[in-house]
Protein backbone atom coordinates (compact mmCIF):
# COMPACT_ATOMS: atom_id res chain seq x y z
CA UNK A 1 0.00 0.00 0.00
CA UNK A 2 3.14 2.42 0.97
CA UNK A 3 4.04 2.00 -2.71
CA UNK A 4 0.99 2.68 -4.27
CA UNK A 5 0.90 5.82 -2.17
CA UNK A 6 4.22 6.88 -4.11
CA UNK A 7 3.17 5.57 -7.49
CA UNK A 8 0.13 7.59 -7.70
CA UNK A 9 1.46 10.59 -5.38
CA UNK A 10 -1.66 10.85 -3.55
CA UNK A 11 -2.50 13.07 -0.72
CA UNK A 12 -3.21 11.65 2.27
CA UNK A 13 -3.96 13.74 5.54
CA UNK A 14 -5.53 12.55 8.99
CA UNK A 15 -8.85 13.14 9.65
CA UNK A 16 -7.84 16.84 11.09
CA UNK A 17 -6.49 18.73 7.84
CA UNK A 18 -7.66 19.00 4.74
CA UNK A 19 -5.92 17.56 1.70
CA UNK A 20 -4.63 20.34 -1.22
CA UNK A 21 -5.25 23.81 -1.57
CA UNK A 22 -6.09 26.37 -4.37
CA UNK A 23 -3.52 28.87 -3.28
CA UNK A 24 -0.62 26.56 -3.07
CA UNK A 25 1.71 25.73 -6.03
CA UNK A 26 3.57 22.64 -6.95
CA UNK A 27 6.54 22.26 -7.41
CA UNK A 28 6.65 20.08 -10.17
CA UNK A 29 6.60 21.72 -13.66
CA UNK A 30 4.59 19.10 -16.46
CA UNK A 31 5.36 21.84 -19.60
CA UNK A 32 6.33 19.64 -22.33
CA UNK A 33 3.34 20.79 -24.92
CA UNK A 34 3.39 24.53 -24.12
CA UNK A 35 5.84 26.76 -25.81
CA UNK A 36 4.15 29.50 -25.08
CA UNK A 37 5.94 31.17 -21.61
CA UNK A 38 4.77 34.02 -21.60
CA UNK A 39 7.30 37.09 -20.89
CA UNK A 40 4.92 39.01 -18.69
CA UNK A 41 5.18 36.12 -16.31
CA UNK A 42 8.72 35.26 -15.76
CA UNK A 43 8.56 32.89 -12.99
CA UNK A 44 6.76 29.76 -14.71
CA UNK A 45 5.59 27.97 -11.08
CA UNK A 46 3.44 31.38 -10.93
CA UNK A 47 1.49 29.37 -13.80
CA UNK A 48 0.71 26.40 -12.08
CA UNK A 49 -1.01 25.47 -8.76
CA UNK A 50 -2.37 22.10 -6.61
CA UNK A 51 -5.91 21.59 -7.41
CA UNK A 52 -7.84 21.13 -3.98
CA UNK A 53 -9.85 18.61 -2.57
CA UNK A 54 -13.44 20.21 -4.26
CA UNK A 55 -11.71 20.90 -7.53
CA UNK A 56 -10.40 17.22 -7.89
CA UNK A 57 -14.23 16.41 -6.82
CA UNK A 58 -15.32 18.30 -10.14
CA UNK A 59 -13.10 16.93 -11.98
CA UNK A 60 -13.90 13.44 -11.25
CA UNK A 61 -17.28 14.14 -11.90
CA UNK A 62 -16.55 15.20 -15.02
CA UNK A 63 -14.60 12.27 -15.98
CA UNK A 64 -17.22 9.79 -14.40
CA UNK A 65 -19.68 11.62 -17.19
CA UNK A 66 -21.47 9.99 -19.68
CA UNK A 67 -20.95 11.53 -23.41
CA UNK A 68 -23.19 10.77 -26.20
CA UNK A 69 -21.23 10.93 -29.48
CA UNK A 70 -23.87 10.63 -32.43
CA UNK A 71 -23.42 8.77 -35.35
CA UNK A 72 -25.40 9.82 -39.03
CA UNK A 73 -26.96 7.85 -41.05
CA UNK A 74 -28.01 4.40 -39.65
CA UNK A 75 -24.65 4.49 -37.18
CA UNK A 76 -25.83 4.21 -33.15
CA UNK A 77 -25.00 6.69 -30.37
CA UNK A 78 -21.54 5.65 -29.03
CA UNK A 79 -22.62 6.26 -25.10
CA UNK A 80 -19.18 6.25 -23.23
CA UNK A 81 -17.48 7.96 -20.25
CA UNK A 82 -15.41 10.77 -20.77
CA UNK A 83 -12.57 8.81 -18.62
CA UNK A 84 -12.79 5.60 -20.68
CA UNK A 85 -12.82 7.37 -23.88
CA UNK A 86 -9.49 9.19 -22.94
CA UNK A 87 -8.28 5.59 -21.89
CA UNK A 88 -9.23 3.94 -25.14
CA UNK A 89 -7.51 6.96 -27.28
CA UNK A 90 -4.58 7.06 -25.52
CA UNK A 91 -4.05 2.82 -26.00
CA UNK A 92 -4.23 3.10 -29.66
CA UNK A 93 -1.72 5.70 -29.65
CA UNK A 94 1.07 4.23 -28.16
CA UNK A 95 0.29 0.49 -29.30
CA UNK A 96 2.51 -0.69 -31.48
CA UNK A 97 1.62 -0.66 -34.96
CA UNK A 98 2.33 -4.15 -35.03
CA UNK A 99 -1.07 -4.37 -32.88
CA UNK A 100 -3.18 -1.49 -34.47
CA UNK A 101 -2.06 1.09 -32.97
CA UNK A 102 0.04 4.62 -33.54
CA UNK A 103 3.25 3.87 -31.70
CA UNK A 104 3.44 7.39 -30.67
CA UNK A 105 4.05 8.93 -27.30
CA UNK A 106 1.93 10.61 -25.22
CA UNK A 107 3.73 13.26 -23.63
CA UNK A 108 0.48 14.05 -20.96
CA UNK A 109 -3.26 14.74 -21.40
CA UNK A 110 -4.85 17.82 -20.30
CA UNK A 111 -8.65 19.44 -19.83
CA UNK A 112 -9.07 22.25 -21.49
CA UNK A 113 -11.30 24.87 -22.45
CA UNK A 114 -15.18 25.54 -19.99
CA UNK A 115 -15.40 22.24 -18.22
CA UNK A 116 -11.75 23.06 -16.99
CA UNK A 117 -13.30 26.56 -15.54
CA UNK A 118 -16.13 24.08 -14.43
CA UNK A 119 -14.26 22.39 -12.13
CA UNK A 120 -11.87 25.34 -10.79
CA UNK A 121 -14.43 27.97 -10.10
CA UNK A 122 -16.16 28.35 -6.78
CA UNK A 123 -19.53 28.66 -8.63
CA UNK A 124 -21.11 26.35 -11.46
CA UNK A 125 -19.84 27.21 -14.44
CA UNK A 126 -22.17 26.12 -18.39
CA UNK A 127 -19.93 24.70 -20.79
CA UNK A 128 -20.89 23.40 -24.14
CA UNK A 129 -17.84 21.02 -25.00
CA UNK A 130 -15.39 18.85 -23.93
CA UNK A 131 -11.74 19.96 -24.34
CA UNK A 132 -8.99 17.49 -24.34
CA UNK A 133 -5.67 17.82 -25.25
CA UNK A 134 -3.09 14.91 -25.80
CA UNK A 135 0.48 16.25 -26.46
CA UNK A 136 2.29 14.26 -28.56
CA UNK A 137 5.34 14.42 -31.29
CA UNK A 138 4.25 16.12 -35.01
CA UNK A 139 7.17 16.70 -36.82
CA UNK A 140 6.02 14.70 -39.85
CA UNK A 141 3.13 14.83 -41.59
CA UNK A 142 2.53 10.66 -41.34
CA UNK A 143 2.18 11.25 -37.62
CA UNK A 144 -1.34 13.19 -38.56
CA UNK A 145 -2.47 10.36 -40.34
CA UNK A 146 -1.39 8.13 -37.23
CA UNK A 147 -3.14 10.34 -34.71
CA UNK A 148 -6.72 9.87 -37.20
CA UNK A 149 -6.14 6.62 -37.49
CA UNK A 150 -6.19 6.22 -33.66
CA UNK A 151 -8.83 7.89 -33.15
CA UNK A 152 -10.87 6.03 -35.88
CA UNK A 153 -9.61 3.04 -34.36
CA UNK A 154 -11.26 4.18 -30.95
CA UNK A 155 -14.59 4.85 -32.16
CA UNK A 156 -14.72 1.56 -34.02
CA UNK A 157 -13.78 -0.15 -30.36
CA UNK A 158 -16.35 1.45 -29.07
CA UNK A 159 -19.32 0.62 -31.09
CA UNK A 160 -21.72 -1.18 -28.79
CA UNK A 161 -22.08 -5.06 -29.24
CA UNK A 162 -24.18 -6.01 -31.86
CA UNK A 163 -23.34 -3.65 -34.68
CA UNK A 164 -21.78 -5.79 -37.37
CA UNK A 165 -18.58 -4.35 -38.33
CA UNK A 166 -17.38 -6.39 -41.22
CA UNK A 167 -18.45 -3.37 -43.65
CA UNK A 168 -17.61 -0.43 -41.49
CA UNK A 169 -14.53 1.15 -43.08
CA UNK A 170 -12.62 3.76 -41.81
CA UNK A 171 -14.01 6.42 -44.10
CA UNK A 172 -17.86 5.79 -43.33
CA UNK A 173 -16.44 5.94 -39.12
CA UNK A 174 -15.15 9.92 -39.83
CA UNK A 175 -18.46 10.57 -42.17
CA UNK A 176 -20.53 9.38 -39.01
CA UNK A 177 -19.13 10.31 -36.05
CA UNK A 178 -16.36 13.41 -37.16
CA UNK A 179 -17.74 16.89 -37.17
CA UNK A 180 -14.72 18.76 -37.42
CA UNK A 181 -11.12 17.90 -38.47
CA UNK A 182 -8.45 20.84 -38.38
CA UNK A 183 -5.19 19.99 -39.44
CA UNK A 184 -1.93 22.80 -38.77
CA UNK A 185 1.60 22.81 -39.73
CA UNK A 186 3.77 26.15 -40.36
CA UNK A 187 5.84 27.92 -38.43
CA UNK A 188 5.14 27.73 -34.61
CA UNK A 189 2.29 25.67 -34.80
CA UNK A 190 1.92 21.96 -34.67
CA UNK A 191 -1.40 20.78 -34.23
CA UNK A 192 -4.35 18.98 -34.88
CA UNK A 193 -8.30 19.07 -33.54
CA UNK A 194 -10.95 16.29 -34.19
CA UNK A 195 -14.32 16.97 -32.94
CA UNK A 196 -16.40 14.04 -32.41
CA UNK A 197 -20.91 14.24 -31.64
CA UNK A 198 -22.90 16.40 -34.55
CA UNK A 199 -25.94 16.90 -32.31
CA UNK A 200 -26.48 20.55 -31.77
CA UNK A 201 -27.58 21.26 -27.58
CA UNK A 202 -25.39 17.76 -27.17
CA UNK A 203 -21.74 18.63 -25.81
CA UNK A 204 -19.38 17.68 -28.55
CA UNK A 205 -15.90 16.12 -27.31
CA UNK A 206 -12.39 18.15 -28.80
CA UNK A 207 -9.82 15.61 -29.26
CA UNK A 208 -6.76 18.28 -29.71
CA UNK A 209 -3.40 16.70 -30.65
CA UNK A 210 -0.68 19.14 -29.57
CA UNK A 211 2.94 19.44 -30.97
CA UNK A 212 3.19 23.29 -30.28
CA UNK A 213 1.41 25.99 -30.07
CA UNK A 214 2.24 29.98 -29.92
CA UNK A 215 -1.46 30.87 -28.69
CA UNK A 216 -3.11 28.44 -26.39
CA UNK A 217 -5.77 30.85 -25.04
CA UNK A 218 -8.40 33.77 -26.07
CA UNK A 219 -8.29 35.81 -22.01
CA UNK A 220 -7.29 34.73 -18.94
CA UNK A 221 -10.71 33.09 -18.01
CA UNK A 222 -10.34 30.38 -20.25
CA UNK A 223 -6.71 29.81 -20.24
CA UNK A 224 -6.69 26.92 -17.71
CA UNK A 225 -5.63 23.35 -18.70
CA UNK A 226 -5.53 20.38 -16.15
CA UNK A 227 -3.16 17.42 -16.25
CA UNK A 228 -4.70 14.63 -15.87
CA UNK A 229 -1.86 12.22 -15.54
CA UNK A 230 -2.15 11.38 -12.25
CA UNK A 231 -5.67 11.01 -11.91
CA UNK A 232 -6.11 8.80 -14.90
CA UNK A 233 -3.15 6.37 -13.11
CA UNK A 234 -5.58 6.70 -9.85
CA UNK A 235 -8.23 5.16 -11.39
CA UNK A 236 -5.73 2.43 -12.91
CA UNK A 237 -4.29 1.38 -9.29
CA UNK A 238 -6.76 2.58 -6.91
CA UNK A 239 -9.65 0.60 -5.45
CA UNK A 240 -10.81 2.70 -2.89
CA UNK A 241 -13.20 5.92 -4.22
CA UNK A 242 -12.00 9.64 -4.17
CA UNK A 243 -12.58 10.88 -1.19
CA UNK A 244 -11.36 14.21 0.96
CA UNK A 245 -8.62 12.34 2.80
CA UNK A 246 -7.38 10.25 0.04
CA UNK A 247 -7.44 11.52 -3.83
CA UNK A 248 -4.83 12.00 -6.59
CA UNK A 249 -2.68 15.66 -6.51
CA UNK A 250 -3.94 16.93 -9.98
CA UNK A 251 -1.94 19.76 -10.90
CA UNK A 252 -3.28 22.76 -13.38
CA UNK A 253 -1.63 25.39 -15.13
CA UNK A 254 -2.87 28.81 -16.56
CA UNK A 255 -1.59 29.32 -19.81
CA UNK A 256 -2.30 33.07 -19.56
CA UNK A 257 0.43 33.47 -17.20
CA UNK A 258 -0.26 34.39 -13.36
CA UNK A 259 -2.51 31.10 -12.34
CA UNK A 260 -3.90 33.02 -9.41
CA UNK A 261 -4.20 36.04 -11.71
CA UNK A 262 -6.62 34.11 -13.80
CA UNK A 263 -8.22 32.32 -11.33
CA UNK A 264 -9.56 35.63 -9.91
CA UNK A 265 -10.39 36.73 -12.78
CA UNK A 266 -12.63 33.57 -13.08
CA UNK A 267 -14.34 34.17 -9.81
CA UNK A 268 -15.04 37.90 -10.39
CA UNK A 269 -16.01 37.69 -13.79
CA UNK A 270 -13.35 40.17 -15.29
CA UNK A 271 -11.83 40.36 -18.83
CA UNK A 272 -8.26 40.19 -19.62
CA UNK A 273 -6.23 39.04 -21.95
CA UNK A 274 -2.70 40.47 -23.40
CA UNK A 275 -1.56 40.38 -26.93
CA UNK A 276 -4.97 39.97 -28.33
CA UNK A 277 -3.67 40.69 -32.14
CA UNK A 278 -2.10 37.08 -31.87
CA UNK A 279 -5.29 35.16 -31.54
CA UNK A 280 -6.96 34.43 -34.69
CA UNK A 281 -9.86 36.32 -35.17
CA UNK A 282 -8.53 38.61 -32.43
CA UNK A 283 -10.99 37.00 -29.42
CA UNK A 284 -13.68 39.84 -30.98
CA UNK A 285 -16.32 37.59 -30.63
CA UNK A 286 -15.32 35.60 -27.33
CA UNK A 287 -15.01 39.17 -25.82
CA UNK A 288 -18.90 40.19 -26.88
CA UNK A 289 -19.81 37.03 -25.54
CA UNK A 290 -17.99 37.77 -22.32
CA UNK A 291 -19.54 41.13 -22.35
CA UNK A 292 -23.30 39.68 -22.62
CA UNK A 293 -22.90 37.18 -19.74
CA UNK A 294 -22.03 40.19 -17.52
CA UNK A 295 -18.23 40.05 -17.20
CA UNK A 296 -16.73 43.16 -16.99
CA UNK A 297 -12.90 44.64 -18.29
CA UNK A 298 -10.24 44.26 -15.41
CA UNK A 299 -9.02 47.56 -16.77
CA UNK A 300 -12.03 49.82 -18.33
CA UNK A 301 -9.31 52.33 -19.73
CA UNK A 302 -6.60 49.61 -21.45
CA UNK A 303 -9.67 47.46 -22.71
CA UNK A 304 -10.35 49.95 -25.56
CA UNK A 305 -7.24 49.64 -26.83
CA UNK A 306 -7.46 46.02 -27.03
CA UNK A 307 -10.44 46.57 -28.73
CA UNK A 308 -8.98 48.33 -31.98
CA UNK A 309 -6.38 44.88 -31.86
CA UNK A 310 -9.35 42.64 -31.68
CA UNK A 311 -11.19 44.55 -34.64
CA UNK A 312 -8.07 44.72 -36.27
CA UNK A 313 -7.48 40.74 -36.25
CA UNK A 314 -10.74 40.14 -37.38
CA UNK A 315 -10.92 41.87 -40.27
CA UNK A 316 -7.12 40.74 -41.18
CA UNK A 317 -8.51 37.09 -40.91
CA UNK A 318 -11.89 37.33 -42.26
CA UNK A 319 -11.59 40.30 -44.89
CA UNK A 320 -14.85 39.75 -46.98
CA UNK A 321 -18.41 40.42 -46.25
CA UNK A 322 -19.20 36.49 -46.76
CA UNK A 323 -16.36 35.35 -44.62
CA UNK A 324 -17.82 37.73 -41.49
CA UNK A 325 -21.20 36.43 -42.43
CA UNK A 326 -19.97 32.39 -42.34
CA UNK A 327 -18.49 33.33 -39.37
CA UNK A 328 -21.16 35.45 -37.27
CA UNK A 329 -23.63 32.65 -37.95
CA UNK A 330 -21.23 29.51 -37.04
CA UNK A 331 -20.55 31.47 -33.88
CA UNK A 332 -24.02 32.08 -33.11
CA UNK A 333 -25.08 28.56 -34.40
CA UNK A 334 -22.30 27.17 -31.64
CA UNK A 335 -22.24 29.35 -28.88
CA UNK A 336 -25.67 29.79 -28.48
CA UNK A 337 -27.66 26.82 -27.53
CA UNK A 338 -30.29 26.42 -25.40
CA UNK A 339 -33.44 29.12 -24.34
CA UNK A 340 -31.04 30.88 -21.72
CA UNK A 341 -28.54 31.21 -24.27
CA UNK A 342 -31.09 31.77 -27.24
CA UNK A 343 -32.23 34.83 -25.18
CA UNK A 344 -29.18 36.65 -25.47
CA UNK A 345 -28.49 36.55 -29.34
CA UNK A 346 -30.26 39.69 -29.89
CA UNK A 347 -28.01 41.69 -27.12
CA UNK A 348 -25.13 39.69 -28.24
CA UNK A 349 -25.44 41.04 -32.00
CA UNK A 350 -25.82 44.69 -30.73
CA UNK A 351 -22.66 44.56 -28.39
CA UNK A 352 -20.80 43.18 -31.22
CA UNK A 353 -22.04 46.29 -33.56
CA UNK A 354 -20.99 48.82 -30.72
CA UNK A 355 -17.94 47.58 -30.30
CA UNK A 356 -17.15 47.46 -34.02
CA UNK A 357 -18.71 50.65 -34.27
CA UNK A 358 -16.66 52.69 -31.65
CA UNK A 359 -12.88 50.17 -32.47
CA UNK A 360 -13.02 49.93 -35.68
CA UNK A 361 -10.05 51.81 -37.35
CA UNK A 362 -8.95 49.80 -39.81
CA UNK A 363 -11.66 49.91 -42.38
CA UNK A 364 -12.61 52.09 -45.63
CA UNK A 365 -16.03 53.67 -44.88
CA UNK A 366 -17.85 51.98 -46.72
CA UNK A 367 -16.50 48.61 -45.81
CA UNK A 368 -17.24 49.69 -42.15
CA UNK A 369 -20.87 50.71 -43.19
CA UNK A 370 -20.81 46.93 -44.65
CA UNK A 371 -20.04 44.98 -41.52
CA UNK A 372 -22.42 47.18 -39.45
CA UNK A 373 -25.59 46.81 -42.06
CA UNK A 374 -24.20 42.72 -41.06
CA UNK A 375 -24.62 42.82 -37.72
CA UNK A 376 -27.94 44.86 -37.84
CA UNK A 377 -29.41 42.39 -40.53
CA UNK A 378 -28.89 39.44 -38.25
CA UNK A 379 -29.86 41.27 -35.19
CA UNK A 380 -33.03 41.93 -36.81
CA UNK A 381 -33.39 38.30 -38.00
CA UNK A 382 -32.81 36.89 -34.17
CA UNK A 383 -35.34 39.95 -33.18
CA UNK A 384 -37.99 38.71 -35.47
CA UNK A 385 -37.14 35.11 -34.60
CA UNK A 386 -37.75 35.56 -31.08
CA UNK A 387 -40.79 37.67 -31.49
CA UNK A 388 -42.13 34.85 -33.27
CA UNK A 389 -40.81 32.25 -31.09
CA UNK A 390 -43.03 34.48 -28.31
CA UNK A 391 -46.66 34.85 -30.07
CA UNK A 392 -45.99 30.95 -30.86
CA UNK A 393 -45.72 30.16 -27.13
CA UNK A 394 -48.49 32.59 -26.26
CA UNK A 395 -50.84 30.94 -28.73
CA UNK A 396 -50.14 27.68 -27.31
CA UNK A 397 -50.50 28.73 -24.11
CA UNK A 398 -53.26 26.91 -21.67
CA UNK A 399 -55.74 29.06 -20.67
CA UNK A 400 -56.01 29.85 -16.79
CA UNK A 401 -58.67 29.31 -14.50
CA UNK A 402 -61.86 31.74 -14.65
CA UNK A 403 -60.47 35.26 -13.22
CA UNK A 404 -61.99 36.52 -9.77
CA UNK A 405 -63.28 40.12 -8.97
CA UNK A 406 -59.94 41.47 -6.11
CA UNK A 407 -61.83 43.82 -3.77
CA UNK A 408 -59.02 46.35 -2.18
CA UNK A 409 -59.51 49.93 -0.36
CA UNK A 410 -63.48 49.71 -0.57
CA UNK A 411 -63.31 49.01 -4.69
CA UNK A 412 -63.22 45.90 -6.80
CA UNK A 413 -61.39 45.48 -9.65
CA UNK A 414 -62.21 43.84 -12.63
CA UNK A 415 -59.33 41.09 -14.55
CA UNK A 416 -58.20 43.03 -17.48
CA UNK A 417 -59.57 40.86 -20.97
CA UNK A 418 -57.28 40.76 -23.53
CA UNK A 419 -58.94 41.70 -26.69
CA UNK A 420 -58.24 40.40 -30.19
CA UNK A 421 -56.40 42.73 -32.67
CA UNK A 422 -57.78 43.40 -35.78
CA UNK A 423 -56.01 44.60 -38.86
CA UNK A 424 -57.61 48.01 -40.31
CA UNK A 425 -58.51 48.15 -43.37
CA UNK A 426 -59.42 51.28 -44.17
CA UNK A 427 -57.44 53.85 -46.22
CA UNK A 428 -56.17 56.89 -44.32
CA UNK A 429 -54.21 58.26 -47.32
CA UNK A 430 -56.16 59.03 -50.15
CA UNK A 431 -53.74 58.47 -53.87
CA UNK A 432 -52.79 61.91 -55.27
CA UNK A 433 -54.58 62.43 -58.59
CA UNK A 434 -52.49 65.54 -59.77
Amino acid sequence: MVDLFFKLDIVYKSNGSKGGNENNTTTNSNNNNNNNNNADCPDPQQRLAVLSFEQVRRLNDVMNEVVSIHGRGNFPTLEVRLRDLVTVVRSKLETDPSNGGAGMRVRDIRLNGGAASHVLATESQPYNDLDLIFAVELSSGRNYDKVKAAVLGSLFDLLPEGVSRKRITTCSLKEAYVSKMVKVNNDGDRWSLISLGNSRGHRNVELKFVDSMRRQFEFSVDSFQIVLDSLLLFYECSKLPIGENFYPTVVGESVYGDFQEALYHLHKKLISTRHPEEIRGGGLLKYCNLLVKMYKPSQPDYIKTLERYMCSRFFIDFPDISQQRAKLENYLWNHFVGPEEEALKYQYLMLLHSVVEESTVCLMGHERRQTLALIENLAYQVFCQEQQQRLTNHQQAPTGPPATYVYANGYYYAPVIPTACYTCTCNSWMACSS
